[in-house]
């Protein structure tokens, strides 16, 4: 497993716990941090023993967004850089293979949030925070956050978190749909863990089909994602996983409609 400086990669059957490890800047996201979730997401995608991913935060943050001294620095092309590699980061969390599930532990704002904009799924602790504050800075977000916010909170939402930079609980997103489940402080990661868990261990097309699917779903055409949903289902029909369970299940229905008729 490679080592990182800014993060740690965790693996544990078929689950991969990835933690941001910058806790005393409230794991806010400099370079390096950005080219090694990069690296370590595109790895994961990857490897046919990983089934479900859990993304956590050290210490009180999730991702306070992008390193703001390091942001100040940068020269005009060291930006454009930065914002280009930044695009290759979300797309290797959101079009990762294998789910990713958020375990939002604190602040998750500007990229932070962006970020949890690409997770599969979505828990949060009572203290998490969210949000797209970059208008106070003059500027928008750069990492997807105006498409991505939209397309998972409705274009008012977006508008109220983009236009006023407002920084909201977590539990405010449940209603949204973004947050999945609010839990203790305690239970956050075990119960990311315990989801991710139960999602590798269903078949990893079936898995990967869904995701796939779903993500198509958001902003494909219907008819485009109705013919992928056919091709991905004739294939697990066919498959033994699925030809076991019909016939077990068509065994079992024959059975009880006999006995109803007597």
């Amino acid at each position: 497993m490679t080592a990182y400086q800014t993060l740690t990669v965790e693996i544990s059957g078929r689950v991969a716990l990835v933690t941001f490890r910058r806790a005393d800047q409230l794991n806010a996201m400099n370079r390096l941090m950005q080219g090694e979730i990069t690296e370590a997401f595109e790895a994961l995608s990857g490897d046919a023993g990983v089934g479900a991913i859990v993304v956590t935060g050290e210490g009180r943050g999730f991702m306070a967004g992008a390193d703001i001294k390091e942001y100040a620095a940068q020269t005009a092309p060291e930006f454009d850089t930065f914002q280009a590699a930044g695009t290759r980061m979300y797309a290797a969390i959101e079009n990762n293979r294998k789910p990713v599930i958020a375990a939002v532990n604190g602040f998750a704002l500007g990229g932070g949030m962006e970020l949890v904009l690409c997770c599969d799924i979505v828990i949060a602790n009572p203290f998490a925070k969210l949000g797209l504050p970059e208008i106070k800075l003059g500027l928008i977000p750069g990492g997807g956050g105006t498409q991505r916010s939209v397309a998972r909170l409705g274009r008012s939402r977006a508008n109220f978190l983009l236009m006023t930079g407002a920084i909201v609980p977590a539990s405010e997103f449940i209603a949204a749909g973004l947050v999945n489940e609010i839990v203790d402080v305690d239970r956050l990661v075990p119960r990311a863990l315990e989801l991710a868990e139960m999602i590798a261990a269903e078949p990893a097309a079936a898995i990967e089909g869904l995701k796939a699917l779903t993500a198509h779903a958001v902003s494909g055409e219907l008819a485009v994602g109705l013919a992928m949903e056919r091709d991905i289902l004739g294939d697990l029909y066919r498959g033994e996983i699925g030809q076991q369970r019909v016939k077990a299940f068509a065994d079992k229905s024959g059975a009880q409609v006999k006995k109803a008729g007597r």
